[in-house]
């Protein structure tokens, strides 16, 4: 007798599963992988107090740690490199607000003017809001509804304030002493985490997210930074030639709100239309402002950012669109800032652990991490 037919004795081969049993294995790993997202989700939105000022740290210091190494490969200490990079970012947020601060008063004293200016405007389209009016009036007839009265309580601004006051401040401080210490600390944790993973691989695999999520990060937010700077000058150059007052204003405030992908320029647009309704007569003048924009805007948008970012790293639209809306609904506009970055940092971690995951990088970067172990 061959020996490949010879059986091993107490050998038994193993009944197969029932087609059942496997559905009920691959329902129950799928209902805790369910879970454990869901539980993700609810602590990010439990621990907004917390993770919100921590996770903008991260994202401020990663854009922040190339100014750290130049200094510290001049032998500066990291704990004063962290320092020197704080106060440099404290100094261009107080000379935004200070530049921004008395023009945007200003405008705000004339918001009701420019809801009148507004509500002026439209009487032009007489007929619609008179069958508008009419079709209101109708329905009241029919439900019997009185007037509608809304009253606001004195000092519930103040109220409001003074309960937000203080939990602000608390989020402002936990800030930037994450922002510090984050910049501080980011060797000795990026050791201390590569100390605790066991195995040559793994570690490998460690030391290059880590490379990957500063190097994608850094460069993302300081190109996008450049590139703001540049859209702003020339909003601020295009409303000036058109004759849009405080033209500086608004283009400091559309390269500030280009860092929400999608929601800021049309936040932008809005308010230049706003703008434009106090500045020009016609209704076809007041729409000027914002139509310049948006053409600097899609200039921007469609040639300038994908000729700068697109030779580092390639997003597909719709991921970045569900990123931004998730981070947003999450986090509001705290969480717009930080979508792209997050989902950079996600991919940097996919990269390096899901065999064969290359979304978001340039085909140069595919062939050199197809070779990667």
């Amino acid at each position: 007798m061959r020996a490949t037919e010879r059986k091993r004795p107490g050998a038994a081969p193993s009944p197969p599963r029932p087609g059942f049993e496997v559905w009920l294995a691959r329902s129950a790993q799928a209902a805790l992988v369910f879970l454990g997202v869901t539980a993700f989700f609810f602590i990010l939105q439990a621990g907004s107090f917390l993770l919100v000022p921590v996770a903008l740290a991260v994202v401020v210091g990663l854009m922040l740690s190339p100014i750290a190494l130049r200094m510290e490969r001049r032998g500066i200490p990291p704990a004063f490199s962290a320092t020197a990079s704080v106060l440099l970012f404290v100094l261009v947020i107080g000379f935004l607000v200070a530049a921004l601060a008395a023009p945007l008063t200003s405008w705000a004293g004339r918001v009701p003017q420019i809801w009148n200016e507004l509500q002026f405007r439209l009487t032009s389209l007489s007929e619609p809001l008179a069958t508008m009016r009419s079709l209101r009036e109708e329905i009241r007839n029919v439900t019997g509804e009185a007037e509608v009265t809304v009253s606001v309580e004195e000092g519930s601004a103040m109220e409001s304030f003074a309960i937000l006051a203080p939990t602000v401040l608390a989020q402002v401080v936990i800030f930037f002493a994450s922002l510090y210490f984050f910049i501080a600390t980011r060797h000795d944790t990026r050791l201390s985490i590569l100390k605790m993973c066991s195995g040559r691989n793994l570690r490998w695999r460690a030391s290059h997210i880590f490379r990957d999520v500063e190097e994608l990060v850094s460069n993302y937010l300081l190109s996008i930074t450049i590139i703001n700077i540049c859209l702003g000058l020339a909003v601020t150059l295009a409303l000036w030639l058109i004759g849009v007052p405080s033209a500086p204003l608004w283009g400091a405030m559309a390269g500030i709100l280009n860092f929400i992908i999608y929601i800021g320029p049309a936040i932008m647009a809005a308010i230049l239309f706003g703008v434009g309704l106090a500045s020009f007569q016609s209704f076809a003048g007041s729409l000027l402002p914002p139509l310049v924009y948006l053409m600097l805007n899609a200039i921007e948008a469609q040639f300038v950012t994908p000729t700068v970012i697109g030779k580092r790293l390639t997003l597909n639209p719709f991921l970045v669109f569900l990123a931004i809306a998730f981070w947003i609904w999450l986090w509001g506009p705290i969480g717009g800032f930080i979508a792209i970055p997050a989902l950079l940092i996600a991919f940097a971690i996919a990269r390096n652990i899901i065999p064969g995951f290359n979304w978001g990088l340039t085909h140069e970067k595919r062939r050199r991490y197809s070779r990667l172990p």
